[in-house]
């Protein structure tokens, strides 16, 4: 199967766009220097804005159904069988729930339709425009607003001290109708970027499967043979400490150490005989990750964690990185799901990892796989170059613009 190398060729599609936006923020300057040359006012959000949540109702899940009335939570939208709770245009903000800090949920919710009591209900009045208010609080942060503790919280009280920009509404509309086409724009190259990436992934899948066949004259050997195992070592993760402690959430969906939300140890006698060495591969021996392989590759020093397995290889048996890549392939799962240990929690232990087998071709052809390989795995895994950059760069450009138009200089009496 042929594999074309990444062309990006939206290349002429982004600078494009950019110039449009460049000439609307024009005109918002100017809208700006006729209509408010002194500044604009900042209100506090129970000023100018309606709070809805006495109407907010949770429902059991099982009295949900598709194709209804929309249900809006905080994470998401479900359906509800019959009835409604609001009808209009409103914003909803996510109260509480598995949401980052940084991407706190908000969504614009039109029609009819039913909200838990996960989200603020909330919409503008007659001196802020709906759109305009779900804009900004899209691109504001909300984490100087938030309770502490396990689960992130936006009180009623918290949200009220929010202020909001309020220009006039000329403005106002002017602002929401550049973002209402930008983000559809957005959207549209972003679906044809994600199609064509899943596209790539399924192309990379079978190319790896193609470079992994080998005839006859390949041995085949058992991990057993050439590795040795080691389970993790257990303590509690700190904040900081002497070294990484590298913990079974830290392997990414791609099989790649996660690069946020890193958590340490300090080091001991007993800890450092689980130091971590180049080349170091590790596995998730339970749970619903297990068999998930990372290589580790880094120039820092870590102590792997208990629920994960060290695969270590005998010197110039097999090259860690040629292994690390069957390890994501579709012979590796096939054994993997055989011999994985039933009940609740999946176990995948050394006993059972020592048996999985795989072609072993000279050192000189697993390097020459390794190679092209790397170079595959890039261009749909790594943030920093291919689709993947392709897509953050377009988000990133959006965030930018929509920045400069929701800044305003505040007025001051």
């Amino acid at each position: 199967m042929k594999w074309e190398l990444y062309n990006n060729k939206y290349d002429n599609v982004w600078p494009i766009e950019q110039i449009i936006m460049i000439n609307n923020q024009s005109k918002i300057e100017k809208l700006i220097a006729e209509l408010c040359p002194n500044g604009v006012e900042f209100k506090k959000f129970g000023e100018v804005c309606e709070i809805a949540d006495n109407k907010r109702r949770p429902v059991a899940s099982g009295l949900r159904v598709v194709g209804k009335i929309p249900y809006y939570g905080a994470n998401n939208i479900q359906d509800y069988v019959e009835g409604f709770t609001h009808e209009g245009d409103f914003v909803l903000i996510a109260e509480d729930g598995s949401v980052s800090l940084e991407n706190y949920s908000i969504q614009f919710a039109t029609g009819k339709f039913w909200a838990n009591n996960h989200v603020h209900v909330v919409r503008g009045l007659d001196k802020l425009n709906n759109r305009f208010l779900f804009h900004y609080l899209r691109s504001m942060s909300f984490v100087p607003f938030l309770t502490g503790g396990t689960r992130a919280k936006l009180t009623k009280s918290k949200m009220l001290e929010i202020k909001i920009p309020l220009p006039p509404l000329a403005i106002q509309e002017e602002i929401v109708k550049i973002l209402d086409s930008f983000t559809e724009l957005e959207a549209e190259l972003e679906a044809e970027l994600e199609a064509e990436l899943e596209a790539r992934k399924k192309q990379y899948s079978h190319y790896r499967s193609e470079l992994l066949t080998f005839g006859d004259d390949v041995k085949t050997m058992t991990l057993g043979e050439f590795c040795e195992f080691r389970y993790g070592f257990t303590d509690k993760a700190k904040e900081k400490g002497d070294v990484r402690f590298v913990r079974i959430t830290d392997i990414n969906e791609n099989g790649k150490l996660r690069a946020s939300d890193s958590k340490y140890l300090d080091l001991t006698e007993i800890n450092k005989d689980y130091l971590l060495e180049k080349g170091d591969v590790l596995m998730a021996r339970t749970g619903a990750t297990y068999g998930k392989t990372m290589l580790f590759n880094e120039d820092y020093t870590a102590v792997y964690a208990s629920f994960l397995i060290r695969i270590r290889f005998k010197e110039n048996a097999i090259l860690p990185a040629y292994y690390w890549h069957f390890a994501q392939s579709s012979f590796y799962w096939e054994q993997a799901k055989k011999l994985v240990g039933g009940g609740a929690q999946p176990q995948f232990n050394a006993n059972v990892l020592k048996s999985i087998q795989i072609s072993v071709p000279p050192l000189a052809e697993q390097k020459r796989i390794v190679t092209l390989l790397n170079k595959f795995d890039a261009l749909v895994n790594d943030i920093s170059i291919g689709l993947p950059a392709e897509l953050k760069a377009r988000r990133q450009q959006y965030e930018y613009y929509r920045g400069k138009l929701l800044t305003f200089k505040e007025y001051v009496r």
